[in-house]
């Protein structure tokens, strides 16, 4: 349970990342508006609910894909204790990032391919991914054990 609340925070920082990334004009056009695209292409939603409501639809799915990653963080966790929580949650977050962009997402249609898409967009991404998988794992690993701060020095 400890790891699906962390997902769900980490998509919520991460959501908020990207927001903040777009607006500041640091990262360019990021994951979750490519994702809204591909739901009104898919869709049509923007013509029935707008493009704030598509980003609506975006942002749960969004958390409901973090949610059951977090559960998958997990089994990353007992497959590796001797990891530090910090270390193990970017490892997390690759591994999110190399499934999710490098194989899924432009199979669907919603990337275009991270080779297409360029160094700055793959590294934007890759990095919101690293940020996801960090604050899963420290979350995750707080709330599991509060005794612990997440770094397994007793590991």
């Amino acid at each position: 349970m400890a790891a699906i609340v962390g997902g769900l925070a980490a998509g919520v920082a991460t959501a908020a990342l990207m927001q903040a990334g777009r607006r500041s004009g640091v990262l360019g056009k990021t994951l979750d508006r490519d994702a809204v695209d591909w739901i009104d292409r898919t869709t049509g939603s923007r013509a029935a609910i707008g493009d704030t409501g598509t980003g609506i639809v975006e942002f749960v799915n969004h958390l409901a894909a973090s949610a059951a990653f977090g559960a998958a963080y997990e089994k990353l966790r007992q497959a590796t204790p001797r990891m530090d929580a910090l270390s193990r949650g970017v490892l997390y977050g690759t591994a999110l990032y190399a499934v999710n962009i490098g194989i899924v997402a432009p199979i669907l249609g919603i990337t275009e391919g991270e080779i297409e898409a360029g160094p700055r967009k793959a590294v934007e991404r890759w990095g919101a991914h690293a940020v996801q998988g960090a604050v899963t794992a420290l979350l995750a690993e707080t709330l599991a054990d509060p005794a612990r701060d997440g770094s397994d020095r007793d590991a």
